[in-house]
């Protein structure tokens, strides 16, 4: 068995080990969420919490880790006879991202259940982590369904596994623990707001703890018992410590004041339901038991809002996670009495009702400079060179929400949330011979392919005689994500300010639509003499918003190379993932002067587009008294469709894509 790195050996990071602590004291905390950049310790603290974890006592033989002082009633493997436990190590047990619903909750043998009647259950990762820690590297690449099924579980204390009417209930309590990279994609909100606590880490800035981080590791890579060893006597004190606090947790006391403090802190940051202020009461209780005191304090409080809080205040994913500390201090100062009527003045600090952002004027570089006159209205080609007419990067405008965009047809894409597809789960839609494992049975289905063979097997008892070639697998039809490829033209005929704020402010209204259904994203600009990858296809809104608000303008209009590049970036995602497919939304005037023969060489562009059958969209951007209505030619070589400027609303463009997605499924 591999020796785990010793948790009191991390360096730094104070903030998560503290949050995983305080779940070892109290799993009721509900969880830890550990988000932060790569190479920082994450999950080499969450597997070290294992080891100090106290041993668990176990009825015997039991597969679900029933405790023999209360066994489980409902226990698949029960009922169990009082009697003296055995005692194992508490598990760490690890979900994979690419696991499989049936190796989460377990699986249910339907063909015996059908022939015999009988509840063979083959018990999942919840049940191995009942009682234990499950830890979820990457929670934020787990498929949706998986994440609801853990964060259920976890909720409720149980798992249940229902398949065709039969049912089996085990239960399944457990430190629930994820990780991930905010670079590669948020989770929901309503995901967020199931873990208890959450963590921001990263990468000391600190030479000399930077030198005792790398020098630490090569002594553990070089002799890892050797490297325990050496931590074993403070190991030992930090797993004592565990003891001592869950036998002083019952004992105490939090106070009406502390309780005040809570509310009014959940209230003034103005979080959503009443889940932070349970999740704030029971941090507060638990670092009072860490501390070895009986009496919740205000210290307790603040550390326990900074713990619960910061991902619940993210009204979107723009939004930078984290709390106004000062704020924070007013709040509980504010509270500390335990007379509600101390101070009836309200504070004449915040007049703003706690929301927290700056002044609408706070970036007058986004609104004071205007474009000038001749730049992107006269319809003159540009000087050539990219540093030509530059201009600073315009603000996006206010992010909207959008209409419901869809891909034409049916497709087998990841799971997502916004065009049909073919899934396993979602509405059933007929039945098919299962290839590989049964995961979904079609029952009427399977029982009509073995009625006819009752009576030459022999059938003499109630139940039904099933061979493997009668399961059916249920087809079952949901939705999966998309990419939204934005081709952006940034070259001089584009700068004009307001122009590009209202394409910025869609790309980004789309932006968190995509992120709320699961879709990728990617951004190409072209201006100058080329072409660039702004954003590769990402999930990331973050990073998004970034590259996009520091987006720049000016030079020529190499068309041509836009739509290579694009095309180039399709084609590297199909071989990435194949099933997913992508719309093209086409941002320019048409104009091409960038290369030799650039009008010809942006037809042969645009008609690899067409004879691979993209959908996608051409927003004309081309204005002043001359129109030459290029970008409508543009877009019949693309076999998409030309909407004009005039169209390009911020509360429009959304409405535009959805349109112009149905006027390719009628051609087709």
């Amino acid at each position: 068995m591999t020796t785990p790195f010793p948790f009191t050996a991390v360096v730094g990071q104070d903030d998560l080990r503290l949050a995983l602590l305080l779940n070892a004291v109290s799993p009721a905390v509900g969880g830890v969420l550990v988000r932060g950049e790569k190479g920082t310790a994450k999950s080499t603290a969450v597997r070290a919490l294992s080891a100090l974890l106290p041993a668990v006592a176990v009825v015997p033989g039991c597969r679900f880790s029933c405790d023999p002082a209360a066994p489980d009633p409902s226990c698949p493997d029960g009922p169990h006879e009082p009697g003296p436990g055995a005692h194992r190590p508490a598990r760490m047990v690890e979900l994979p991202v690419g696991a499989s619903e049936d190796r989460l909750v377990g699986a249910l043998d339907i063909e015996r259940a059908l022939a015999e009647g009988v509840k063979a259950f083959e018990p999942g990762l919840l049940a191995d982590a009942h009682r234990g820690i499950l830890y979820v590297d990457e929670v934020n690449l787990l498929h949706d369904h998986l994440v609801d099924l853990l964060l259920d579980a976890a909720a409720m204390g149980a798992s249940y596994v229902e398949r065709e009417g039969v049912s089996v209930r085990h239960a399944a309590r457990f430190l629930l623990v994820g990780t991930m990279n905010p670079e590669e994609g948020e989770l929901r909100p309503q995901l967020l707001d199931r873990f208890g606590l959450t963590v921001e880490v990263a990468a000391s800035r600190e030479p000399d703890q930077r030198v005792e981080v790398v020098r630490r590791r090569l002594a553990y890579d070089d002799d890892p018992a050797s490297f325990a060893a050496r931590w074993a006597g403070e190991e030992a004190a930090v797993r004592q410590r565990i003891v001592a606090a869950r036998e002083l947790l019952p004992r105490v006391r939090l106070g009406d004041g502390a309780l005040r403090q809570i509310a009014a802190t959940c209230a003034a940051f103005e979080v959503d339901g009443m889940r932070a202020d349970i999740v704030m009461a029971r941090t507060a209780t638990a670092l009072a038991a860490w501390a070895g005191r009986t009496d919740v304090l205000a210290e307790d409080v603040r550390q326990a809002a900074l713990l619960a809080l910061p991902h619940r205040r993210r009204r979107n994913p723009f939004d930078a996670p984290g709390l106004d500390e000062d704020k924070l201090d007013r709040t509980l100062e504010e509270f500390s009495g335990e007379s509600p009527d101390d101070d009836p003045d309200p504070d004449p600090e915040g007049p703003g009702g706690g929301g927290g952002g700056p002044a609408p004027d706070a970036g007058p570089q986004g609104g004071d400079t205007g474009a000038r006159p001749e730049e992107g209205d006269g319809g003159e080609p540009q000087p050539s060179g990219a540093g030509a007419g530059e201009q600073s990067a315009a603000r996006a405008a206010e992010p909207f929400r959008t209409k419901a965009l869809s891909v034409p047809g049916i497709g087998e894409g990841a799971a997502g949330r916004r065009s049909r597809a073919r899934t396993e789960h979602g509405r059933t839609t007929g039945a098919r011979r299962p290839r590989g494992a049964l995961t979904k049975l079609h029952l009427a289905a399977t029982v009509q392919a073995a009625a006819p063979h009752q009576r030459a097997r022999g059938r003499s008892g109630p139940g039904l005689v099933i061979r493997r070639d009668d399961l059916r697998q249920a087809a079952r039809e949901g939705r999966e994500g998309n990419l939204v490829l934005f081709v952006v033209d940034a070259s001089g005929s584009m700068a004009a300010r307001q122009r590009m704020s209202a394409v910025k402010g869609a790309v980004l209204s789309l932006l968190l639509d995509a992120y709320q259904r699961r879709d990728k994203v990617g951004l190409v600009t072209f201006r100058g003499s080329a072409a660039d990858v702004a954003l590769p296809p990402t999930s990331s809104v973050d990073a998004a918003a970034a590259r996009l608000e520091s987006l720049p303008t000016g030079g020529r209009t190499p068309l041509a190379a836009g739509l290579l590049k694009a095309h180039e970036v399709l084609r590297v995602e199909r071989l990435r993932d194949p099933a997913r497919r992508a719309l093209v939304v086409l941002v320019t005037d048409g104009r091409a002067t960038g290369g030799p023969e650039p009008v010809a060489l942006a037809g042969r562009a645009a008609r690899l587009f067409a004879a691979e059958q993209v959908a996608s969209v051409v927003v004309d951007c081309e204005s002043g008294p001359v129109r030459l209505g290029l970008a409508g030619q543009l877009a019949t070589e693309l076999g998409g469709t030309a909407v004009t400027l005039d169209e390009l609303r911020a509360d429009a463009i959304a409405g535009l894509v959805k349109d112009v997605q149905g006027t390719s499924r009628r051609a087709a």
